[in-house]
């Protein structure tokens, strides 16, 4: 009688630890962190916004920069070490989508060092794909822009298992997307006539990409577009396209203290994405409270 007891009371023990487990795991959620166009001004182009300096990104997974993140990002090599040290670039889960700012110096090659991929790609992981774009190719390199639109083909049409695709990117593209405002409305560049390949002259964001993305939802993916030339007219943009497919952007301007980013939990059970928006200074301030305030 008494070895039975013992052995239930072990039973109701595994089970309770067992049980702890898996609420753990419910509980379990990831934190992403999106800024855009976050430079400091008036520096030598070697610097992104102060409070960038001081921000403490322990609690995140991984930091999504929108582009211009110095406002001469890729003129020095010593730049994209200090851009290594604040975010950690070669991280799996952070990612930079090339601004104007960051390329117009060429040495793109500085980010693919400390990286470890080419200045687009897509990545796939619990649940999540995410596609990375470099805006900034133009038809004068047609192997490289033909390259990426290979790769934004290959994921649109065999995307699968997971639940979310979200595509980063600088520019404002989103030119007559349905139910969207002109991007020059709250971006800082209206890319009308940006072109995707060297195969259709107007292989622009609305011709050649909306409707792949517009077939991934088909397929019961949720697709999130998200840019990072933003923070001038607004550095909260949310909207919903007629054909449901989400556009977020969010940048930084000029130390502003209604300035926000974005920032994205993912909770792994049932791997569910939600996002909202959060002012810098306020996030700052929080965290430079002392532990018994």
């Amino acid at each position: 009688m008494h070895f039975k007891v013992k052995i239930t009371f072990v039973f109701i023990v595994l089970l309770a630890f067992l049980s702890s487990e898996v609420n753990a795991q419910d509980r379990v959620e990831k934190k992403f962190f999106f800024t855009g166009h976050c430079y400091q001004p008036y520096t030598a182009g070697d610097k992104v916004d102060y409070r960038l300096e001081e921000f403490d990104f322990a609690d995140y997974e991984g930091i999504w920069l929108g582009g211009d993140v110095c406002s001469e990002a890729l003129l020095n090599y010593s730049t994209v070490q200090y851009l290594d040290d604040l975010f950690d670039l070669g991280n799996i889960d952070t990612h930079w989508a090339l601004g104007n700012h960051d390329t117009r110096n060429g040495n793109w090659e500085y980010v693919s060092e400390f990286s470890g991929r080419k200045t687009y790609y897509a990545y796939s992981h619990q649940k999540m794909t995410r596609i990375i774009l470099n805006t900034n190719i133009v038809p004068s390199d047609c192997e490289m822009m033909n390259d990426q639109y290979s790769m934004i083909e290959n994921v649109c049409d065999t995307i699968q298992e997971s639940k979310y695709l979200i595509l980063l990117m600088h520019h404002g593209l989103w030119f007559d997307v349905p139910g969207l405002p002109p991007p020059q409305d709250y971006s800082h560049s209206n890319l009308k006539y940006w072109n995707s390949n060297c195969f259709d002259v107007n292989s622009n964001f609305i011709n050649s990409i909306y409707p792949k993305l517009l077939e991934v939802q088909s397929r019961g993916v949720e697709v999130i577009c998200v840019m990072g030339d933003i923070g001038h007219y607004t550095n909260k943009f949310d909207m919903l396209s007629d054909d449901g497919i989400r556009f977020l952007g969010s940048g930084l301007y000029l130390n502003e203290a209604d300035n926000n980013v974005l920032i994205f939990t993912y909770k792994l059970q049932p791997y569910n994405l939600s996002w909202g928006f959060h002012n810098l200074d306020s996030l700052l301030l929080e965290q430079k409270k002392l532990p018994n305030d």
